[in-house]
């Protein structure tokens, strides 16, 4: 067992709590980190950093230690084991700013993407053969009824003598009915699903340009020394630690300094700390203080009443919501999920604006 690296260095609070807690886990199993990589096909260097703290593990990878932990010992974990490593976890995630681990979260979310995506494809496929055969039903027993109107209308009383014969054409009439109510059913079974797919793989576009956007995050990160500089902050609020962590990794790159918290009172708190920031990209749906009351707080504040807000949110850019968002003070209305580029193009023309302010108020 003796392959556990030390605690890496300069770890957040959060962070050595979780290797902690997973270390003491996986000493429960008296086995070598590889040979526990190895069983579970995974990375062993990757695996150790989980074990040192130098990298969050998804939760997956937790919840297989506690499979791996429950067998080896004949004893699942209790609820309330489980819940504190949860939230120590969550706790870990959130303080987290590795942009590596930004493309984890992603790459998640574009494989949901992706798989929502193949099965609304195969959904529809099978609608659509269901629908094309009811179709052909239908037309089948169209033809069948046309005919027999033909006779009806050619010869009044054959057509009575075959009415008399044929007492079944009111039940042909009553299949028809019934076979075209199905194919409206399925029609728009069909276009739900078409619908689904057509969304699902929109969100794969959006994440795959995302997923970009860090990796060239990345590729600047390891070759562009940092110049100490006064940058123009931006205030970055949502609730959702996946969320702040795309933002910022997409946001990484520009001549900023990025604040992000995760409720309306700590951007009401921080807009107290700080006098200078030159946007606020903020989402809508937030617990206890939604986007729309801590932007009205906000305006209400004379220092902060002309920081320009942009809202984020996963409720649509319909007009119901943006005339809702523009009343409450905002410039900018964005949907959910969002595409990388607009959002830095947004962002950088209001702290452009930012820097020419300040610039015209040092000439004066």
């Amino acid at each position: 067992m003796g392959e556990l690296r030390p605690l890496a260095e300069n770890l957040t609070p959060q962070a050595r709590a979780l290797a902690m807690a997973l270390r003491e886990l996986f000493e429960a199993l008296e086995v070598s980190v590889r040979r526990y990589a190895a069983r579970r096909v995974r990375d062993a260097g990757t695996f150790s950093r989980y074990l040192n703290g130098s990298r969050v593990p998804p939760w997956e990878v937790v919840m297989d230690l506690f499979t791996d932990v429950a067998e080896h010992r004949g004893m699942a974990a209790t609820p309330d084991t489980i819940e504190l490593v949860r939230r120590l976890h969550r706790a870990a995630v959130e303080t987290s700013s590795s942009p590596r681990h930004a493309m984890e979260v992603l790459e998640q979310q574009l494989a949901e993407a992706d798989r929502v995506s193949r099965r609304s494809a195969a959904r529809g496929d099978a609608l659509s053969d269901a629908l094309l055969d009811r179709k052909h039903r239908i037309a089948d027993l169209e033809v069948r009824l046309n005919q027999m109107e033909a006779e009806w209308s050619a010869e009044r009383e054959r057509a009575e003598r075959l009415a008399a014969a044929n007492p079944d054409v009111t039940d042909l009439l009553r299949e028809r009915d019934r076979l075209q109510e199905e194919v409206a059913r399925l029609s728009a079974q069909l276009n739900q699903a078409e619908k689904q797919r057509d969304e699902a793989e929109a969100r794969c576009t959006l994440l795959e340009r995302q997923l970009e956007v860090v990796e060239q995050v990345q590729a600047v990160a390891a070759v562009t020394p940092v110049a100490p500089q006064a940058m123009p902050k931006v205030l970055v609020v949502d609730d959702q630690p996946d969320n702040l962590l795309a933002m910022t990794a997409v946001l990484a790159t520009l001549d900023q300094e990025l604040v992000a918290v995760s409720s309306g009172r700590e951007a009401l708190k921080a807009l107290l700390d700080h006098d200078d920031f030159a946007v606020i990209i903020m989402d809508v749906q937030m617990p206890d203080m939604d986007g729309y009351e801590t932007a009205a707080h906000i305006k209400r504040r004379l220092r902060t009443r002309d920081v320009p807000i942009i809202f984020l949110t996963a409720m649509g850019a319909d007009p119901e919501h943006s005339a809702r968002g523009y009343a409450a003070g905002a410039v900018d209305y964005i949907g959910k999920p969002f595409d990388p580029w607009v959002l830095r193009a947004k962002v950088a023309v209001f702290t452009g604006i930012y820097l020419e302010q300040r610039r015209l108020a040092g000439e004066q």
